[in-house]
């Protein structure tokens, strides 16, 4: 076993790469084709590289509407509410969003709006949701290092939410957001001034990722696409796993069995960084861009 390091994707965990072993696969392959099939590259998740600026954006907008595509299909859409953006990789204080309105289940790549710091359409027909620009853009605006955020009222997300507690490290999966979210107590009804939007990045914090807007939902961040869109998925199951752990509970939460802190933060090393949640996406990515593929237009 050795640790993968490829150029542009570096995994802190342990990859299973070519053995020196030396086989023929009798009746399957002939001695040529089987010296030829030991010395082909094992194939790693591969952060994706561009000609120009032009197929970067087209391939970006592409990964945020099958994002929606695939909230749609979990059934985390409600109403008009709930957004994702990501930064231009050109200018990078105008952010792509979803049109106010426009079912998750229908969003094109094409469909995108861009605005800017303001609000403004630069690019698009549609409006946009105003709190969709009042939580993103200050989220955009506060943290540099963030591509791509997440916010949808998803059932179990907003429901965690009422408890006004940062998940615990119950599990493998919970622990992707040790140390790296945290909660926003402030809930004022539907995010409209700027001054809410600046309130909730103070929670967010200069470095974590995720955060839970109590009675609110979640919110998820990411310096790619990728990894904030699973961010918000496993945040969402993890949610739905706490809350039925402290149901089968007699004392609730009190009752659970917490992964130590060494371990919870070993365990973030491996599947809670940047490199982990873009190759955890690409299953799902694969998965809906087949079931789906008029998202890529």
């Amino acid at each position: 076993i050795e640790a993968a390091e490829k150029p542009g994707f570096k995994s802190t965990a342990a990859i299973f790469l070519r053995s020196k072993r030396k086989i023929v696969l009798t009746g399957s392959e002939t001695e040529e084709e089987a010296r030829l099939a030991e010395k082909a590259p094992v194939i790693l998740p591969q952060f994706p590289t561009f000609k120009d600026v032009h197929s970067q954006r087209v391939h970006m907008k592409q990964k945020l509407a099958a994002g929606f595509r695939l909230l749609a299909k979990f059934g985390w859409d409600e109403g008009v509410a709930g957004h994702m953006t990501f930064r231009d990789p050109e200018y990078p204080d105008l952010f792509w969003v979803n049109a106010f309105g426009q079912y998750f289940g229908h969003i094109k790549a094409s469909d995108l709006i861009l605005v800017d710091h303001t609000g403004a359409i630069v690019r698009g027909t549609y409006s946009v949701n105003k709190a969709a620009f009042v939580i993103h853009a200050a989220v955009h605006e506060a943290r540099p290092d963030v591509t791509c955020a997440v916010h949808t009222h998803s059932i179990y997300g907003k429901t965690f939410s009422t408890l006004g507690r940062k998940l615990l490290p119950i599990s493998q999966d919970a622990c992707a957001f040790f140390e790296t979210h945290s909660v926003y107590e402030d809930f004022g009804g539907v995010v409209y001034d700027k001054e809410e939007g600046e309130r909730l990045v103070k929670a967010l914090g200069p470095t974590n990722k995720a955060l839970i807007l109590q009675n609110h939902g979640l919110l998820t961040t990411g310096r790619t696409i990728d990894e904030a869109i699973w961010a918000f998925i496993t945040m969402e199951r993890s949610c739905h796993s706490q809350l039925m752990a402290e149901a089968a509970h007699v004392n609730g939460y009190k009752d659970l069995k917490i992964i130590s802190d060494d371990v919870a933060r070993a365990t973030f090393k491996s599947i809670g960084d940047a490199r982990a949640g873009y190759g955890q996406f690409q299953p799902m990515y694969q998965m809906i861009i087949k079931e789906h593929p008029d998202c890529l237009e």
